[in-house]
């Protein structure tokens, strides 16, 4: 179970980083039910597990933050993509196709 965690965990920035790119700007818990729904339930990342990998990607400058009114007394925190969170996201997709690629190698390779 251990080692299907760590895949997930390592996979958060690249889902929130693809799901800005191609749906928009979001806040926490709508980027984490998407998850969530596109994943047939099977990834979930609570809202607050998903808070250090967003101050860490501000941090780095793929992405930023603002406050947005969502109701008369509701505020949320929308987070947006950056050009530098375009590029991390192109590269964690490349490190993603590769390492799967080279996994099913070998998962389909016939021993003699």
């Amino acid at each position: 179970m251990q080692a299907r965690n760590n895949f997930k965990s390592g996979s958060c920035e690249m889902l929130i980083l693809h799901i800005l790119k191609n749906y928009g700007d979001s806040y926490a818990y709508q980027i984490s039910q998407l998850i969530r729904d596109l994943s047939d339930n099977t990834i979930s990342f609570p809202e607050g597990s998903l808070y250090p990998a967003f101050y860490r990607m501000i941090e780095h400058g793929f992405i930023s933050d603002y406050n947005k009114s969502g109701g008369k007394k509701i505020v949320r925190v929308y987070y947006h993509i950056e050009p530098a969170g375009i590029e991390r996201l192109d590269y964690l997709l490349n490190e993603y196709h590769t390492t799967t690629d080279n996994i099913n190698k070998i998962l389909q390779y016939k021993f003699s």
